[in-house]
């Protein structure tokens, strides 16, 4: 049977969906309020295998794989560079994945949107939803145009105005951290994500996106955005970048233009209670979000297209009960993911030098080991 969907925001959740339900044969309109679609925002990404097995599923893993830089493993270093340990990714997409692969995020994007073009949506772009009745589906847009459907998915991100619509009242909070990211020419000899603990900032890593490309990020605990200036974005964290060795000389080398520094506090989301309201639910980082310290916000996202398009497409009736087991089947999982995401943060935060990070490491591990 061919349903009509929303799916309101275009990102990695909105669009890996949309392509999963036109497969499926039903109608969907997407609509995403960037004109530009977000086709070139952001530095990298991290994609582990659990992210890459739904990036298989939607049909852009091939082009995943060959634009990006797939790798096992990662290093820890020293503040000065020297390697302290190498460790071995682990493989939660099945071992015929790479543990890991890190892109640019602009191109992840394009070959989701290029994806989303293809599978026929409908997409308007610059659009954004005014009002929802979630009991009827009726949607009214802010080009004036009205519509009603079968499901309104909201994928609209942290600052979900989907949610806000159908009265879930859970917003984001900080947790204290923040990061700066920016893209950078790979440097030498760098041929999978190293990170530092310690030195002028908690961590300091760098991940290859690409055979000439990767992106560096420093965190830090979380300033008052409106006492940093844009322009002297590049300046701040060369500054921060300065106290470390291994690949960072290179990199501060590349580290030039503020414009493509990007400074982003870190927020705890996770709708605790229902994620849907009659005829309206949400996926992604609108019912939950965290901080990369597991770098699994994307994986969690896709997940929840997966889970949900799979849902969808085996069963005839799309009833509270259906969506209700949505939620129930994602909850416990982005729970660990999202709880150890922020606890990681706030040992480093609180300086505990008696953490027990390989113990919360293998209980996740042990979690993303299983399908979703």
């Amino acid at each position: 049977m061919t349903r009509t969907v929303l799916v309101v925001g275009g990102g990695t959740a909105g669009n890996a969906l949309t392509v999963l339900l036109r497969r499926a044969g039903h109608a969907v309109d997407l609509v995403e309020a960037e004109p530009s679609w977000n086709a070139t925002a952001g530095s990298g990404i991290t994609l582990q295998g659990n992210a890459l097995r739904v990036l298989r599923e939607v049909g852009v893993l091939d082009a995943v794989l060959r634009e990006g830089f797939p790798f096992d493993g990662m290093s820890l270093l020293a503040p000065t560079g020297e390697v302290l340990t190498a460790q071995p990714g682990a493989r939660l997409g099945g071992d015929d994945l790479p543990a890991t692969t890190g892109m640019r995020r602009p191109q992840l994007q394009q070959l989701l949107i290029d994806a989303v073009r293809a599978s026929g949506a409908s997409v308007r772009l610059g659009v954004t939803v005014t009002a929802l009745d979630s009991d009827s589906g009726d949607a009214a847009f802010s080009d004036g145009t009205t519509g009603r459907y079968d499901l309104v998915v909201g994928a609209d991100g942290l600052n979900s105005a989907t949610r806000r619509l159908i009265g879930i009242t859970d917003v984001p909070a900080p947790t204290g951290m923040a990061i700066w990211r920016a893209p950078v020419p790979r440097p030498r000899g760098l041929e999978h994500t190293q990170m530092i603990y310690g030195g002028p900032c908690f961590i300091a890593g760098c991940c290859p996106t690409g055979p000439e490309t990767a992106y560096a990020y420093l965190v830090e605990r979380n300033r008052d955005r409106g006492d940093i200036a844009p322009s002297t974005y590049a300046d701040e964290m060369l500054r921060l970048a300065r106290g470390y060795g291994g690949p960072w000389p290179e990199i501060r080398g590349a580290l030039t233009d503020p414009a493509v520094v990007n400074y982003t506090w870190f927020d705890r989301l996770l709708v605790e209670g229902p994620w849907h309201r009659g005829r309206v639910v949400l996926v992604g980082d609108a019912a939950h979000a965290c901080p990369p310290t597991l770098a699994q916000g994307a994986a969690m996202s896709l997940e929840d297209a997966s889970v949900l398009a799979e849902l969808l497409t085996t069963h005839d009736t799309w009833d509270d009960a259906l969506l209700t087991t949505y939620r129930d089947r994602r909850y416990p999982r982005v729970r660990v993911v999202v709880d150890a995401s922020v606890q990681l943060g706030q040992w480093l935060l609180d300086d505990a030098r008696d953490a027990d990070v390989p113990g919360l490491m293998g209980r996740v591990m042990a979690t993303l080991g299983q399908r979703p």
